[in-house]
């Protein structure tokens, strides 16, 4: 184990520009890598990570959370443990797959996609990122809340800052004061739609949320706004970056383009290959609970270990030519990679696995399928490079396409 004095730090802006020549070198060479500045423990092989995720022998925690995610959100399900933590999973999960899912959700899925490309289906151009997917799955889960999109504005606004918190790594103070702040104007906003919302319930999931019941354990206030926080962040940021992703890389794939064009049960083979190639989610962090030996050295105990997804999901010793976007790839599962089983790390594995990663799913079917449908030519717009940014989570900057416009 070493500083990697000679690695781009993970702070740097050629890290930021590119990260994935690091990730290899990490891999290779530095497996195990402390990093001064964040005062952790980096891990970027698949073996390693996956370990940590799973956490079959219980060697890591998520205690780091309290001051990770407890500064903007207040105390979320991703903190809890054993049963505390299987009972509030229990209590939110149902939402998210099965029969709500398809019922209740999916056509505010489909509607809210169709309202945003029907603003610009006519025009023959769009940004993807800004007219549509930084929009689409906030708009989902305020619907889903039963929450004024009016609001918009604000929900977007709040869960930006709180991914600005998340990945404030080199402690930016104002970005740090602008998180906290966060915390305290959705409290203010959410606390008395959570009350109203209980006096009288409705078909949204924040009534079933103030309902949901498992062995007597019902959720507090504080709980439903922790989660309702945890979801607008989550659920938008990983999200709009992953519809942008798996647009980009397929506009940068014409020839897997055109496959997915032409046999859409395909979209969710690419929405995996995606999750791997380009993870919306860079980087997750756990704590150690013991001595752990991993490769490359030991991390002791008590210590914050950074879990870097994007090296991981491109580890040569996991999969073939992992450099490589391709949606044919024998060695990564559709049948299982939007499940706890899934082979790659973009939504963690083991008993913090995603719970959100269905919807997920649906958005991005949905939504790719809506897109493909009024954009039958879609195309990246001439003398555009696709530029990624961002270190903790990370996607298209800007995605200006052109079509042939839609008059019917």
């Amino acid at each position: 184990m070493s500083a990697a004095h000679h690695l781009p730090d993970i702070l740097s802006p050629e890290f930021a520009a590119n990260p994935y020549p690091a990730y290899a070198v990490m891999r290779e060479k530095e497996p195990l890598i402390w990093h001064e500045a964040t005062q952790s423990y980096i891990i970027s092989r698949y073996e390693d990570v996956e370990r940590v995720f799973k956490d079959k022998a219980a060697e890591f925690t998520t205690d780091n959370y309290n001051w990770q995610l407890e500064p903007v959100h207040g105390k979320t399900i991703l903190q809890l443990s054993g049963r505390e933590h299987a009972v509030r999973r229990a209590l939110v999960a149902p939402a998210f797959r099965g029969s709500d899912l398809q019922q209740k959700f999916l056509p505010v899925i489909e509607r809210n996609s169709r309202e945003l490309i029907d603003a610009f289906r006519h025009t023959g151009s769009a940004d993807i990122v800004n007219d549509y997917a930084t929009r689409f799955p906030v708009n989902v889960i305020a619907d889903m809340l039963g929450l004024d999109k009016a609001d918009h504005a604000r929900f977007h606004g709040w869960y930006t800052a709180v991914i600005a918190f998340l990945g404030n790594l080199s402690g930016d103070p104002e970005v740090t004061a602008a998180g906290e702040r966060t915390r305290v104007e959705f409290a203010e906003y959410m606390l008395p739609v959570i009350r109203e919302r209980r006096a009288n319930p409705g078909d949204d999931l924040l009534s079933t949320l103030c309902a949901a019941e498992v062995d007597g354990v019902r959720m507090s206030d504080e709980d439903i706004k922790a989660f309702c926080s945890l979801l607008l962040a989550a659920g938008g940021e990983t999200t709009d970056k992953a519809i942008a992703g798996i647009l980009a890389n397929l506009l940068s794939h014409p020839d897997q383009l055109a496959a997915v064009r032409a046999d859409r049960s395909l979209i969710p083979a690419a929405f995996a290959e995606t999750l791997r190639y380009t993870p919306p989610v860079q980087m997750i962090m756990r704590q150690s609970a013991t001595d752990v030996e991993v490769t490359g050295g030991t991390i002791p105990a008590g210590a914050t270990v950074t879990c870097l997804i994007g090296a991981a999901n491109r580890d040569e010793r996991r999969y073939r030519d992992p450099d490589r976007f391709d949606i044919f790839r024998d060695d990564l599962a559709t049948t299982s990679a939007f499940s706890a089983a899934a082979g790659h790390l973009a939504f963690a594995l083991g008993r913090h696995f995603c719970v959100g990663a269905l919807l997920a799913k649906a958005e991005v079917e949905v939504g790719l399928n809506q897109l493909l449908d009024a954009m039958p030519d879609l195309r990246l717009a001439d003398g555009h490079d696709l530029v990624e940014q961002g270190v903790f989570t990370r996607g298209p900057k800007t995605l200006p396409v052109r079509f042939t416009p839609v008059t019917a």
